[in-house]
Order: structure tokens, then C-alpha cells, then sequence
């Protein structure tokens, strides 16, 4: 690689993306907004060129001379107004892509994209041949969806390089969203399982995460393709969750709604916020159904094959780090009380 650009590279993704190329020699710019905390990309020698996605006008100097592209920004949610998260998945995208194009050196784009475009049921080895589906998803896995459809549209009208992935539910050191708010429900003894608590989860450790990346960039095979991206060894919904707890020092939550009850709550919880124009998630929303009560299990059987994937560190090895990572940044005491 002559030089990678890293879009979200302050985030959990982009971060590791931008200490694994940095630890490979390879020169590595980050797309930063002004205001954004850069000292861990500086401490590592990322170049930082200030910018928006949202502004056109800003990226020509980010994309100059750049060969390859990991494209890891992107509003996460589960919910609000889906126009809120097209503007930054889809149109921004869009902004990147032309200026990408216009560039005149770009040889591979990673597109970071969700295993959550698929239908929200039980899953059971869903491949890449299942098309995604707009039907019952939050604004954010519909932006998604639409990413997923722009970049590969470019692919078949105009050789865009793009390769798309679709990781699952992403944990690992630097995280600073979803699994915090798991960790304080732990503490506050918040968290039931929707069911037996035995369904799979789509757990994606984000430095397995970033080895598909890097295969990704590198794979003469890869451009125009969609790869799911897991652990490849899944684990259970009590097994994430009870690891996570009993490494932060919290009781396991035994706790259960049965499922049906559990998707009621959800749709009517999601009905009476919206009249009442909440700004926040209901406690029990459809995606933390999906997260907490469907059966998550995807194939990774062609990022294998076409890539040679093949995740190299195991859940409770992964799960440790984490912890460890929280505990040793101070946002996690010895006790597994959260400040």
C-alpha cells in the first residue's frame, strides 16, 4: 500500500485499523473533524488531515496520493430519524466516493458495512447469497443497507475497488459505546435474557475484525464482494454476557422474559416513544430484541475461502482484553464498580 486513509479513525474500528497499518510500516492518514481527539493517532505517527465527510470541499486533500481506503465513520444507533443517519451513511458516503474516484490513485476501498442488513429473525448459517432486507430495521441498519447499495452500484457502473464487510456485533479495547451501556445495565442489575439466553450471538472482536480488513485490502479477488465477518467460534447470548459480568466483578444476570413477550414490549415501547417524540431508545427496543433474542449465526465460510480468513483470537482471550482494557483505563474499579 502506498497510503491508506482511514475514515472514523479516532473510533473503535478505525483505531485499530490505523495501530495495526502503522505497526506494518505503511503510511497511514486519518480523516479527523476539528475538535476530535487525535493524541492516540499523533502518539502513533497518523498523519491527520482535518476535514467532514459532510463537506465536499474538505476531502480533496484527504484523499491525495492515497491508494487505499478503510471507510469505518459512521452514525451507530438504534434509534431516531433515519434521515439523520442517511445523511452521514449514505450521503457523506457518497461525497467520499467521488472524491475517491477523483483522485485518480485509489486501488481498494473497504466499505465497513453491518450483519445487521439482514432480516431481523433467527439466523442459522445465513450466507452472503441471502439479500439484505429493509423490512422492520432501525434507521441505522437501513443506512446501511443503502451504503451497501451505493458503493456496489459504483462497483458495476464505474470499477469502483470497493470490498464490503459486514462484521457483527463489534467488542474490544476502546470502545467507548455499546459495551459501556451493557456494563452499567450489568451493575444495575438491568439485563435479562430474552428467552433461554442460549441463542447465538454475532460476536466480531475488532482486532479479528481488522485482519479481514487487511486481507481485504490486499485480495486481488475481493473488489465487488460481500464477506460476513465473525469470531467464526460464536458463543451464546449467557456466555457474552455472563463472561463480560463475571470479569467486571458483576453477578450474572439469571433473568428471563420469554421471547414473544419480549417482541411485544419492544414494538409497543418503540409505538409510545414515537408519539411521544423520545429522543432516547425505549429500554426494550427491537434492536436489543434482536441483540438479546435472536439466533445470530452467520457463514463465514466465503471470507475464508476467497480472503483466508480466519479469526485468530478466541472469545474468552478477546473478552479478557476488553475487561482488562476497561479496568485499566479507569472506567472500571477493581470492585467492577462503573465511576
Amino acid at each position: 500500500m502506498e497510503r491508506l486513509l482511514i475514515t472514523g479513525a479516532t473510533g473503535l474500528v478505525g483505531s485499530h485499523v490505523a495501530q495495526r497499518a502503522v505497526a506494518e510500516g505503511i503510511p497511514t492518514r486519518a480523516l479527523v473533524r476539528v475538535g476530535a481527539d487525535t493524541r492516540l493517532l499523533a502518539e502513533w505517527g497518523v498523519e491527520l488531515v482535518r476535514g467532514d465527510l459532510s463537506e465536499p470541499d474538505t476531502l480533496a486533500t484527504a484523499v491525495a496520493g492515497v491508494s487505499h481506503i478503510v471507510h469505518a465513520a459512521a452514525k451507530v444507533g438504534d434509534w431516531g430519524p433515519v434521515d439523520g443517519y442517511r445523511a452521514v451513511n449514505v450521503r457523506s458516503l457518497a461525497h467520499l466516493i467521488e472524491a475517491a474516484q477523483g483522485s485518480g490513485t485509489l486501488q481498494r476501498f473497504v466499505q465497513i458495512s453491518s450483519l445487521g442488513v439482514y432480516e431481523p429473525r433467527d439466523h442459522f448459517g445465513t450466507d452472503e447469497t441471502t439479500p439484505p432486507s429493509a423490512t422492520g430495521l432501525d434507521g441505522y441498519t437501513l443506512s446501511k443497507i443503502e451504503a451497501e447499495a451505493l458503493v456496489l452500484e459504483q462497483f458495476r457502473s464505474h470499477a469502483f475497488p470497493v470490498v464490503v464487510l459486514r462484521p457483527g456485533f463489534i467488542y474490544g479495547p476502546r470502545d467507548r459505546t455499546v459495551l459501556p451501556r451493557l456494563l452499567e445495565r450489568l451493575r444495575k442489575k438491568q439485563v435479562r435474557y430474552f428467552g433461554s439466553g442460549d441463542q447465538l450471538l454475532n460476536q466480531t472482536f475488532v482486532r479479528n475484525l481488522a485482519s479481514a480488513i487487511f486481507l481485504a485490502l490486499r485480495s486481488d479477488q475481493a473488489a465487488g464482494e460481500v464477506f460476513n465477518i465473525t469470531d467464526g467460534h460464536l458463543v451464546s447470548k449467557r456466555t457474552f454476557i455472563g463472561t463480560a459480568a463475571r470479569l467486571a466483578g458483576y453477578p450474572e444476570p439469571t433473568g428471563r422474559v420469554p421471547r414473544g413477550v419480549a417482541r411485544l414490549l419492544a414494538k409497543a415501547s418503540e409505538g409510545l416513544y414515537r408519539l411521544l417524540g423520545k429522543t432516547e431508545a425505549p429500554l426494550v427496543s427491537m434492536a436489543r430484541y434482536k441483540f438479546l433474542g435472536l439466533n445470530l449465526d452467520f457463514s463465514i465460510d466465503k471470507a475464508r475461502r476467497v480472503l483466508g480468513y480466519e479469526p485468530e483470537v478466541g472469545f474468552e482471550a478477546a473478552m479478557a482484553e476488553t475487561i482488562d482494557w476497561f479496568r485499566s483505563q479507569g472506567l472500571l474499579s477493581l470492585s467492577g464498580n462503573l465511576p
